[in-house]
């Protein structure tokens, strides 16, 4: 079960929305508060990335999904590596023709060059993959400002987007598999688990 913020958490990041990358007290996000918060984040997902990608099943206790009895959300979880998808420019959206249609499951990700491996930042679902992004979109706010505290700070990051085309055309397979994956990976962008990371970013979205 995804767990709230301790109190002490919140303090320390909580932030109001639209405000720059800075503690609640003014001042800003410090270098090693970035990176340990990466550092947690990437000490959790590093484990399920290389078991997906050695082809093995992390143990019971280890994967959280929504519904233990749903069968299909489970096994897909295990064997879908996103690292695998072809990463894309965040802007994909605006280019002329879309290299993504239809309904799609996509994972934001970070390959921080300080770190010894990717953080999956968001995870997503959509009947359109072309259109999903265009417009306001809470992810894309977190993004902004996570971009921003780490320029601030001289730490680097290589963003990406990558879509899965082989995700259920119906809509309540499609969010159940959605939620099985948000469950495994704990993706800090998202609202179901922002308070397990305590997300230091923008707080309140959505």
């Amino acid at each position: 079960m995804v767990k709230g913020p301790t109190p002490r958490q919140g303090d320390l990041f909580a932030q109001p929305l639209g405000g720059s990358s800075a503690t609640p007290q003014g001042l800003p996000l410090q270098e090693h508060q970035l990176r340990q918060w990466q550092e947690r984040l990437l000490a959790f997902q590093k484990p399920r990335f290389a078991a997906v990608a050695e082809g093995r099943s992390l143990a019971a206790g280890q994967i959280n999904l929504l519904d233990g009895a749903v069968v299909g959300p489970a096994d897909t979880v295990q064997r879908l590596d996103p690292l695998t998808l072809a990463p894309q420019s965040l802007q994909f959206w605006r280019w002329p023709e879309a290299s993504n249609t239809g309904a799609a499951l996509y994972f934001v990700l970070d390959r921080p060059p300080h770190l010894p491996g990717a953080l999956l930042l968001y995870v997503g679902e959509t009947a359109q993959a072309d259109r999903r992004w265009k417009g306001e979109h809470d992810c894309k706010s977190y993004l902004a400002a996570y971009g921003d505290a780490l320029q601030q700070v001289g730490l680097g990051s290589q963003l990406s987007i990558r879509f899965w085309s082989d995700a259920p055309v119906a809509v309540r397979p499609r969010r159940a598999l959605e939620q099985a994956l948000i469950r495994h990976w704990l993706p800090p962008f998202n609202k179901e688990t922002r308070g397990r990371w305590a997300t230091p970013f923008t707080a309140e979205l959505g």
